[in-house]
């Protein structure tokens, strides 16, 4: 794209924004200090859920990871402590994992996006991660996510993130953790929903590239949990990539593995979709396409599938074995897949996964681990070389449901671009099993802060000739260009260039999927990769990647208003405060009452609730931010559900 100015005026955008501003400016008029943030022109404000700079002693909220966790809390007195006096202290950790965990399944609610912001400093130089620990549906056990980190050198760090969880996962919590069993300091711990800045009039990217290849994204479970995640995928995506959940570790049911290898039948590996079912269910229900990444790869498969008899402490199964349960796993995958979700267009599959080293050749054998850089494969260690590939085609192909192509996905793609065309070549030498190749795309636009692009476009656009030269089909599936020094400007000719190298290769290129939503939920979210920031504001990146295409824009579907009811619509009590109606009073009121405010046509609440709502200067004013501020005000003890509804000036003489 050329930067050109986009076919269509957008129009809308300067009413809501007013009509947000109004919202939070009268947040902002009554709220105490701590208990809001509203952001100018947010469609939703952040509202503080929960705060400390522990200078009341109190630490109660955290705890140590389980009883083999040796840490110490406790509020200290500490001369550096970035605000006031008193910090956490984190004293007689034996282990790295060792560290404070605060818990999100009491404290906070699922399908919400919420920024975590903590201070930390470290005894001396290591490195600090705040995670998430979560037991995925069906689950024996809990799954680890790194949510962002830092190095303190003995000073203190900020680190902030976000983060949210679906209703279906189990035993939730965030924690801290370093390295070294070195001592913490922790201090100014905040956790906050995230604001909401979606832009319903910006154009569709999948409207815009409708005539050239379908536009898709990647997600995880979490990623996916909050509503407007939900709503920018279904805006601007007709194809979506699970992140993690159908790759083989959150696929393989390994309880169900060992129940049939103690019957004596170690070949026929279970599988479940479990991890993956709040993804393939909002692909269904939205009748979203669906890429499926992935079935054979060395990374984020459990060392217990390549043993004898599942047990990661016996032997390396042989080549003939392998070649058994490979089938029976790829069988067991699309039989299922075609059974509980039928209606899901899967219209391709990543079969195999990164099996090239940069030079071409193929991995060394071993497990991947960190002392080998992740870089070793199993699958070499039992086949010696990469002759397992072929036939995991064969038994996909045999197996996968109508219509699917199926590809084999690399990255580097445009360093071994001969290898990964000969392996095609090879995989189809006496039939055709591989439909195409996927080109990951994982870019960056900046070295050392400047712009000193990754490959260079040129570079791209050579070796993507090349692929779309073969005849087969291909795919762009993981793509992201990573900026240093929100150089934004340098990220959006960068994508502009890439993209024009992707449209002028239009006829050989089925799909365009970048890997994930939003920058800070992104793998490389120090860098900010993607086309919307964390507030789901769009980037100049995305504006340089539809200026200058010509397309035809859907009419708009907005429904007409509807006047709010006056009078209960039934004989249902009225609760006042629980404008969700989900019978009890509480922040997520709050929420609700706040995006009604801002957009009453995209944040509906139930007729119910918006009389439960309307609880300051009754039947005057309306649903409003300040009826918003009464609910906090009833978190914060400050004011209590049997001095609803209230009025204005009462409120005030309260606050």
């Amino acid at each position: 794209m050329k930067r050109k100015t986009l076919k269509g005026a957008l129009t809308g955008v300067v009413s809501t924004a007013m009509a947000c501003a109004v919202a939070a400016e009268a947040l902002a008029a009554a709220v105490p200090t701590g208990m809001m943030l509203p952001t100018a022109n947010a469609a939703t404000p952040s509202v503080v859920i929960y705060s400390t700079d522990f200078e009341d002693g109190d630490v109660s909220k955290f705890s140590k990871r389980g009883d083999n966790d040796t840490s110490v809390l406790a509020a200290v007195e500490e001369a550096t402590a970035p605000s006031g006096s008193k910090v956490m202290s984190v004293t007689e950790r034996s282990k790295g994992w060792n560290g404070p965990s605060f818990d999100c399944s009491t404290n906070l609610e699922p399908n919400v996006k919420y920024i975590i912001s903590v201070k930390v400093k470290a005894q001396w130089y290591n490195n600090i991660n705040v995670s998430l620990q979560h037991t995925t549906a069906g689950a024996a056990e809990p799954s680890y996510t790194n949510l962002t980190k830092g190095v303190s050198d003995g000073s203190w760090i900020t680190l902030e993130t976000s983060f949210s969880f679906p209703e279906t996962d189990k035993d939730v919590s965030v924690y801290i953790e370093a390295t070294d069993a070195v001592d913490l300091m922790i201090d100014d711990f905040t956790i906050a929903t995230a604001p909401d800045n979606l832009d319903f009039d910006a154009p569709s990217l999948k409207d815009v590239y409708a005539d050239y290849f379908k536009i898709g994204t990647a997600c995880t479970a979490g990623e996916l949990a909050p509503k407007t995640t939900k709503d920018l995928i279904k805006k601007h995506f007709n194809s979506l990539t699970a992140g993690n959940e159908l790759k083989p570790e959150n696929v393989l049911d390994k309880d169900a593995c060992l129940a049939m290898a103690a019957d004596g039948n170690d070949t026929d590996p279970q599988v479940t979709l479990n991890a993956a079912r709040s993804i393939l269910d909002f692909a269904r229900d939205n009748h979203i396409p669906m890429r499926g990444h992935v079935l054979i790869w060395h990374q984020q498969t459990p060392l217990w599938f390549f043993k004898e008899n599942y047990d990661e402490e016996g032997d390396w199964v042989s080549k003939e074995k392998m070649l058994k349960r490979m089938e029976n796993y790829i069988k067991n995958v699309f039989t299922l897949v075609k059974e509980e979700y039928p209606d899901i267009d899967f219209y391709a599959w990543d079969v195999v996964n990164e099996c090239l080293v940069d030079s071409g050749t193929p991995r060394k054998p071993g497990f991947p681990a960190q002392d080998n850089r992740y870089e070793q494969s199993p699958w070499v260690q039992i086949f010696g070389d990469n002759s397992f590939i072929k036939p995991a085609f064969e038994f996909a192909k045999k197996y996968a449901p109508e219509g699917c192509k199926l590809y084999y996905n690399d990255f580097n793609e445009y360093m071994k671009t001969d290898a990964m065309i000969a392996l095609a070549e090879e995989v189809n030498s006496d039939g055709r099993y591989l439909d195409g190749l996927g080109l990951q795309s994982h870019l960056d636009v900046s070295n050392n802060g400047d712009y000193d692009p990754f490959p260079t476009a040129a570079m791209y656009k050579k070796q993507l000739d090349k692929f779309c030269a073969t005849g087969l089909d291909i795919q762009i599936t993981e793509l992201d260009a990573t900026v240093e020094n929100q150089n934004y400007e340098g990220q959006a000719q960068y994508y502009s260039d890439i993209m024009d190298a992707i449209v002028a290769n239009k006829d050989a290129i089925s799909a365009v999927v970048f890997w994930g939503t939003t920058d800070d939920q992104s793998w490389r979210a120090d860098r900010d990769p993607l086309l919307f920031n964390k507030d789901y504001e769009t980037k100049p990146c995305f504006d340089s990647i539809i200026d200058g295409i010509e397309y035809t824009a859907p009419e708009p579907t907005t429904a007409p208003p509807t006047e709010p009811p006056t009078s209960p619509p039934s004989k249902e009590p009225v609760t006042w405060g629980d404008a969700n109606v989900d019978g009890k009073v509480d922040l997520q009121d709050a929420v609700a009452i706040l995006q009604f405010a801002a957009l009453p046509t995209k944040y509906e609440l139930p007729a119910m609730g918006v009389i439960n709502a309307d609880i300051v200067d009754n039947g005057t004013s309306g649903v409003n931010g300040i009826d918003a501020l009464a609910i906090q005000m009833i978190d914060a003890k400050l004011l209590k559900t049997n001095q609803l509804p209230i009025t204005k000036e009462k409120l005030d003489s309260i606050n």
